[in-house]
């Protein structure tokens, strides 16, 4: 299953990486792929918690996201 979420507060490629990174850490996600300039995020998972997504997320930085 694919999910696009919207990520707000991303400004470079670090914030892309972190961010690609900690998707991979919750449960069930199989990949992030985020694009930068459009504030998005496809999250490739299998029925992975988007509340601990979007959690995981907000915790790295000034980021408000929208599942």
């Amino acid at each position: 299953m694919k999910t696009t979420i919207s990520v707000k507060g991303m400004h470079c490629a670090s914030c892309k990486a972190l961010i690609e990174d900690a998707c991979s850490d919750i449960k069930g996600v199989k990949s992030c792929k985020v694009d930068l300039k459009a504030g998005k995020a496809v999250v490739e998972h299998d029925n992975a918690d988007l509340k601990a997504l979007k959690k995981e997320i907000e915790s790295l930085g000034d980021y408000k996201v929208d599942v």
